[in-house]
This record gives structure tokens, sequence and C-alpha cells, in this order.
């Protein structure tokens, strides 16, 4: 680089007197311009920005439906006298635990044990004739037509005999499983018939709830799905139960399908025909998850900051779904992604970025999944 020094007309009068640190001075800064150096790697580490990062996770969406739904028990019965007659013992109290098989009620059977009685004896003397007759045929005595009236004869007693001790057996009124038996008008002396309700039975080990799910979760729940339970009351806690089966039609009045689900009783807490507040977390689709405060909104929409190779990358998503203090987020994001969640106002594409890593703030609906976000329509973007 060349100086240029100003020369002064010997003619022209010194008004003004430059000393010699002056002069230097002006000619240090005129003439020496040291070339620039690009900072050190310890400058540019003092001029990283310090934030709160988390590592994406992956959580499914989750939708929950509500139903009221209305219980049965696991085995009902209502027990009707399978004939008629007067009653002449009660057997139970109501709400009365009983075994399969215990006698409930009685009717008067002195006749059928008479017509029991009678048929014995036409079978045994139906038996003695077959007997000789079938001794006798070999020697000729006996006509064949003779051996096969008696055959019949014999047969028929035995079928008269069954048919007998069924009348008999339709006298008594039994358990036909383990439950509780309900309460009953009947008393000692009435006369009942085949249209008379006896009692109810219920075993009420555990219940099945019944109720309606909207069309548009067709396909959604699966056998096996976990239910929330709660009685109108509120008296009883919830318990959860696990839907045992679906309906295969839809209602077309009203755009709905029936489920099952069954809930234990262990505790006898539970009655058939009670109503339930019924809540379902449907499953959906898994998205990255992060916390609210990870997540800005410009003039694009939402977006976060990841962190890749170092420098902060402006990644645009779309909010799925909210939650306490989380939110699901869909765009090109992928496990172990590093999202800022503080300090990003002070964030721009590029700029250096360390961290330190917080745990994702809310609590978890379910244990974080591997995989890949889902996508609809960016390329998959892979942050370090």
């Amino acid at each position: 680089m060349s100086c240029i020094f100003p020369q002064y007309n010997q003619g022209m009068k010194k008004t003004v007197l430059v000393t010699v640190a002056s002069v230097s001075l002006l000619l240090a800064a005129a003439c020496s311009e040291a070339p620039k150096s690009a900072p050190s790697a310890q400058a540019r580490a003092g001029n990283e920005v310090r934030v709160i990062a988390e590592v994406l996770q992956f959580e499914r969406e989750r939708t929950r439906v509500e139903a009221v739904g209305t219980s049965r028990a696991r085995l009902s019965a209502e027990l009707y006298a399978p004939t008629s007659g007067e009653v002449v013992s009660v057997n139970f109290e109501p709400g009365q635990a009983v075994k399969a098989g215990d006698v409930l009620l009685e009717l008067d059977s002195r006749e059928e044990k008479l017509a029991v009685r009678v048929a014995e004896l036409r079978l045994e003397d139906a038996d003695r004739l077959y007997d000789r007759y079938t001794r006798s045929a070999d020697s000729g005595a006996v006509l064949p037509t003779a051996l096969d009236a008696a055959r019949t004869a014999a047969e028929t007693a035995r079928v008269e005999l069954d048919r007998a001790r069924i009348a008999l057996a339709d006298r008594t009124i039994e358990a036909v499983f383990d439950g509780y038996v309900g309460s009953t008008d009947v008393d000692p002396g009435d006369r009942v018939n085949t249209d008379t309700l006896i009692t109810t039975l219920d075993d009420r080990s555990s219940l099945f709830v019944s109720f309606d799910i909207p069309e548009a979760f067709i396909g959604e729940l699966a056998v096996g799905n976990e239910v929330q339970l709660e009685t109108w009351s509120g008296k009883v806690p919830v318990v959860a139960g696990e839907i045992v089966d679906i309906g295969s039609r839809i209602d077309p009045q009203s755009r709905t399908f029936v489920a099952r689900a069954r809930v234990r009783n262990d505790n006898d807490a539970l009655r058939p025909g009670m109503s339930f507040r019924v809540r379902i977390d449907v499953q959906g689709e898994l998205y990255g998850v992060v916390s609210e405060t990870g997540v800005q909104w410009g003039a694009d929409g939402a977006y976060v900051w990841a962190i890749m190779n170092g420098a902060a990358v402006k990644v645009p998503v779309q909010i799925v779904q909210r939650r306490e203090g989380r939110v699901l987020v869909d765009g090109p994001l992928a496990e172990g992604n590093i999202i800022v969640v503080e300090g990003t106002q002070r964030m721009r594409d590029g700029i250096a970025v360390s961290y330190d890593v917080q745990r994702l703030a809310g609590k978890p609906d379910m244990e974080p999944i591997s995989g890949t976000a889902h996508v609809t329509s960016s390329p998959l973007v892979v942050l370090d």
C-alpha cells in the first residue's frame, strides 16, 4: 500500500505546529491496516447460545370417547315353574347365595311319585315277559312276532318310566348355576303355573357393560382394549374393564355400534342393571411429543427449533393434540432429535447452540415408543 504525503508551499506561512508524536499517529493510521483473521475456536465457543433442550420422544394420538353403559350379570336367569301345581316349600331367602343344584322351591309331587312307581312296576313286568320269551325262542314255543311285541313293550315301559321321572323332577325348581337369588312373591300354599315368575338368579362375580359408540370409531376399538367405568353415584371407585366383544353392524337410526366390556366384581359392590359412565382412550397414530414451551408460532404457522450439528434449524410442524404440558406435533422429525424448549427467543437459523437436556414436561400417558414420527407431507429430516 502506497502513502501520499501532502507537500507544503515554501511560501505558505506555517500556522500549525505538528509534533513528532502527532505525525507518527497519523502515519500509523493512514499507512498500517493489519489483515483481519477468523476468530479462534475458543472465541466461537464463547459466542454459542446456551439453551435447554429435550430429546424427541413419541406417543400415540389419544381420543377420549365417553358413553353411557348398562350392566348385566355374567350369567342371569329368570326362574319359572316348569308346570302347574301347589307350592309346598320355598327354600331360599332374597339375596341368598346358592350353588348349582340347590332346590329353591318344591311343588306338590304326590301324584308324580305314584306315577313313577307305576311305571317302574310296568317296566319290571315287561322285562320279565321279554326275558321268558327270549329263553323259549330257541325251542320254537314262542313265535317271532310275540318276541318282537314283548321287546317293544319292555322298551315302551322304560320310556314311560323316564317320562314319569321327568314329571317328578319338574315338581322342584333348582339353581342352574352358582349365584344370588332375588326376591319372590311366592309363598307355600300358592298355586303357580308356567307363567309365574318364581325368582331371579344372577352370577355377578363379573358384569358385562354394554354401551353405544359412534360409527366414526369403527375399527379403532378392538377386543382387549381397556375401558374405565364409573358409577353415576360416584360412591364406588372407578374400575377398569376390558372390551370382550364388538357389534357386527351399525344402527342406521343412531349411527352407533354396540360394544361390551367385562368388569370384575370381586367385592360384590356392583349390581346388574347399574348404569355406568364409560371412558375409552382410543389410540391413534404415532407423533412426536415436545414440551409446549418448545412450540413457536410464525407467519407460516407453528414450528420448533431443532439442533443439528451444533446449530439451530427451524422445523415447521402441525399441532395434532395438546396435553398437560406437552404437545403432539406432526412434521419432518425423527426419534432422537434435540428440540429447544427454553431460550427459543434467541434462536435463528444456523446459530451455534449448546444445550442442557431436560426431562419431557408433563406426565406421559404411556412409555415412550421407538419409531419415526407420522409425516403427512414433508420428507423426513434426520437431525443430530
